[in-house]
C-alpha cells in the first residue's frame, strides 16, 4: 500500500503504510493522521513525527506506527526533492556505497528449497532466509524437529560454504525447543537464527543465545525505541531487524540504529514490501556504520503478478552487483513511483489477504 502527500509548491512525496493482512485498518490510520498534518510546514519532519506519536492518548502497536511510517518516508522524500539531494544527504552522508542482499527461499521440502536458492542465484543472490521449522507445539517431538535440521543439513550438502542462509523460526517455537533446535542446528552453521521466540517473549533471547554459538535476529515485530529497549537491556540479539515500513518509518529506525550501534548490535532492516520501503530501508543502510544484511522481494515466491519493480520508473537504480545493492542516489528517497501502474493495481488489489490459520493436531491454533 502507497501513499501520496502533495504540497503547494508541487512537490509529492511517497510512502508506503501497511501492515500485511490489516492493509485497510492501516489505511483508516493513515486518513486520520491527516487533520494533524494538511496545512503543516513538511519540512519540520521530527515535529510532525512527535505530533503524529505524542498528542495519541493510546500510541504505538503495528497499526499506528505503520501509518506514521508511511507519512515519515513521504516526508523525508519531499524534503529530499525540494533540497535535489538524496535522503543520504540529510541524514548526514554515505558510510558505504552498497550493502548485501538477501532473498526469501519458499518451500518445506529440502527438494524445493535447493530449487529455490538455484534460481535466485541465477539472479544474482549468495544470501538466503528460508522458514527454519513448521508449526511446533509447545513441547514437541524430536521427529518433528528433525525435519528442520534435515533441511539445513541438506542446504549444506548441496552448496558447502558457496552461499550463506538464515533460519527464520517466525516466533513459532517456544523456548525450551527453540533451544534444542539451536543446538541442532549448530553443526550446519546457519547465518543467522531468526525470531527463535515471539517478540513478546524476548527476555528468552539472552538465555537462548547463552546456550549456542548460533547468531540471534529478532525485531520485525517491534515498533518504536522503547519496544527495542526491552532487547537491548535483556541482551543476547546480535541482528535487529526493525521495519522501515512498520516501526515509525526513518525517523524512528534511524534512533534505532544508534541504540543498536551502542550496544554493538547490527541491523538488518525487514522489508518483504515494496520499492519505497526498499528505499527507505537503503537510506538508513547506507548511513549507519552497523547495516550488515538488507532482506528485499524481488523474485521471492510470495509475489503474484506483480514484482517490486512492476511500481518504478527507474529500476536499473535496483540492480545488484555481486549481491549487493547500491545506494539510490535520485532526489528524495531515490525511487520514480510508477503512479499509473500503482492506481491500475488498486483497481484490482486483494486487500483482504490474510495468513493462514493453522491448527496442532489437537485443533489448538498453532503460530504461523
Amino acid at each position: 500500500m502507497f501513499v501520496k502527500i502533495e504540497t503547494d509548491e508541487g512537490i509529492s512525496g511517497w510512502g508506503e503504510p501497511v501492515v500485511e493482512g490489516h492493509a485497510k485498518t492501516v489505511e483508516a490510520a493513515v486518513h486520520e493522521c491527516a487533520e494533524y498534518i494538511v496545512g503543516k510546514d513538511p519540512s519540520n519532519i521530527n515535529d510532525i513525527w512527535q505530533m503524529l506519536y505524542r498528542t495519541r492518548f493510546y500510541r504505538g502497536g503495528p497499526i499506528m506506527m505503520s501509518a506514521i511510517a508511511g507519512i515519515d518516508q513521504a516526508l523525508w522524500d519531499i524534503k529530499g526533492k525540494a533540497l535535489n539531494v538524496n535522503v543520504t544527504e540529510l541524514l548526514g552522508g554515505k558510510v558505504r556505497d552498497k550493502i548485501k542482499a538477501y532473498s526469501w527461499v519458499g518451500g518445506d521440502r529440502p527438494a524445493d528449497v535447493v530449487e529455490g536458492i538455484n534460481k535466485l542465484r541465477e539472479i544474482g543472490f549468495d544470501t538466503f532466509k528460508l522458514n527454519g521449522c513448521e508449526d511446533l507445539g509447545m513441547i514437541d517431538t524430536h521427529k518433528k524437529m528433525k525435519h528442520s535440521i534435515h533441511i539445513a543439513e541438506q542446504i549444506r550438502k548441496e552448496f558447502g560454504d558457496e552461499i550463506e542462509f538464515g533460519l527464520d523460526f517466525h516466533g513459532r517455537v517456544t523456548a525450551p525447543m527453540a533451544k534444542l533446535m539451536m543446538k541442532e542446528l549448530e553443526p550446519y552453521h546457519p547465518y543467522f537464527i531468526e525470531e527463535p521466540v515471539l517478540a513478546e517473549n524476548c527476555e528468552y533471547y539472552r538465555d537462548l543465545a547463552d546456550c549456542s554459538s548460533l547468531i540471534i535476529a529478532a525485531g520485525e515485530r517491534m515498533y518504536s525505541r522503547f519496544e527495542f529497549k526491552r532487547v537491548f537491556e535483556a541482551r543476547g540479539v546480535s541482528i535487529l531487524q526493525p521495519d522501515l515500513s512498520h516501526a515509525g518509518g526513518i525517523t524512528e529506525c534511524m534512533k534505532i540504529a544508534s541504540m543498536a550501534e551502542a550496544y554493538d548490535v547490527a541491523i538488518a532492516p525487514h522489508c518483504p514490501l515494496g520499492p519505497v520501503a526498499l528505499a527507505s530501508c537503503l537510506a538508513v543502510d547506507m548511513v549507519s556504520w552497523n547495516a550488515a544484511l538488507q532482506e528485499q522481494s524481488m523474485g521471492i515466491h510470495y509475489n503474484q503478478g506483480a514484482e517490486l519493480l512492476t511500481y518504478v520508473n527507474n529500476p536499473e537504480d535496483f540492480d545488484m552487483s555481486d549481491g549487493f545493492l547500491h545506494a539510490l542516489t535520485k532526489p528524495g528517497l531515490g525511487v520514480e513511483v510508477n503512479e499509473e501502474r500503482i492506481k491500475k493495481a488498486a483497481e484490482e488489489a486483494d486487500v483482504n489477504w490474510h495468513n493462514p490459520v493453522w491448527r496442532h493436531p489437537d485443533g489448538s491454533v498453532a503460530e504461523w
